[in-house]
Parts: C-alpha cells; structure tokens; sequence
C-alpha cells in the first residue's frame, strides 16, 4: 500500500503542468520572473527532477557534480542566446532531453562523473538558451539568478525524491530500485508526449 500511494503521489507530481502563463517582470521583478520561469514549463520540470534523480542512482560526488554541471552550462547557453548566438533545434533537443534523462534513470545508466556531467551539459546548455529566448524586458543577472535558483532546486526535489523513496523502501531494496527507475519511466513516456502533443 505505501508503495503504491508514493508511486501515484510522485507520478501526479511528475505529470502536473502549470497552467499559468510567466510572469511579467515590470509587475513582479526580474528574479521572480527567473524563479518562474522553468517551473512553467513540463519540459523544463521533468529534465530538472529527472537530473536530481539520476544524479541520487549514480550516488557519490555525482549527487552535486551531475546538477551543478547541469546549473553552469545551463548559464552558459543563457549566454549564448543573450550574445545573439543562435543554436539550432533548441525546441526538440528540449523535448529529447526529457526522453534521455526519463531513460537514463528508467534504466539506471551508471556512468562516471564526467561522462554523466558531460550528457547533461550537452541538454544543459539548449534549456539555458531557451531560457534566454523567453526573457523579455527582464534584467539578464536578476533573471539568471532566478532561474538557476529554481534548477538548482529541481534538481534538489529530484534527489529528496530519490532519498525519500530509500527511506520508505530501501535505496538498495529491489522495490526501492524499482519506484526510481518507473519514475524515470513516466518522465520518458511523458516526454515523448510532448514530441505529438
């Protein structure tokens, strides 16, 4: 019973989309408008969660190398696109990386730190660019700051999932593998939904 209940209430959380549109930085700020601004969008949310779990299966340095490397080159395409750099395919590399990150926890993929903060860098640096794409009137260190303090925190969710899920099943207990690796399963299925949707 306390394993289906933890796998429903993940999955809600999981397949939850704001339905709200971002915020306008002359009525609520710069920064605020950073903080909003990957919280609504369901791409943006399933790759940051699914960063902080596998970021937990991976274990180690990992838990803090794999989202920080994630946060910084996330800034860096912020950058890019604030420089008027252009990246192509920015919208379905996006997408793709929901499907990636979703199979890279669903089969709890364990790789060295650098491969694992390299993958996530490559996503990384076209979600920081789309990011930039979308920051209208908003001052650029205010927004960045915001919107790096909202990954990070993402990433932190993943993680205290992942924790939560070991502490009420067991990290190391087949059940417990199991929870994080359907979790990582949904955000897959969900991703490929946004590739028809």
């Amino acid at each position: 019973m306390k394993f289906r209940s933890l796998f429903l209430a993940a999955g809600l959380v999981l397949a939850s989309s704001p339905a709200f549109a971002h915020l306008n930085p002359a009525e609520h700020g710069s920064f605020a408008t950073g903080i909003s601004h990957p919280l609504f969008g369901l791409d943006h949310i399933l790759v940051m969660v699914a960063v902080g779990l596998w970021a937990f299966q991976n274990g180690g340095r990992s838990v803090w190398l794999i989202p920080s490397a994630f946060v910084a080159t996330m800034l860096a395409g912020f950058g890019l696109s604030m420089a008027g750099v252009p990246l192509p395919f920015v919208e379905p590399a996006i997408m793709a990386s929901v499907v990636a990150l979703g199979l890279l926890v669903a089969m709890a993929v364990r790789l060295p730190v650098i491969p694992s903060a390299a993958i996530v860098s490559v996503f990384a640096l076209f979600h920081g660019h789309a990011h930039g794409a979308e920051i209208g009137t908003a001052d650029e260190l205010s927004y960045a700051a915001g919107f790096a303090l909202a990954t990070a925190l993402l990433h932190a969710s993943g993680i205290a999932i992942g924790w939560g899920v070991g502490s009420a099943l067991g990290a190391d207990t087949q059940k417990g593998r199991l929870v994080v690796r359907s979790l990582g399963a949904v955000t897959a299925v969900l991703g490929l939904s946004l590739f028809v949707g």
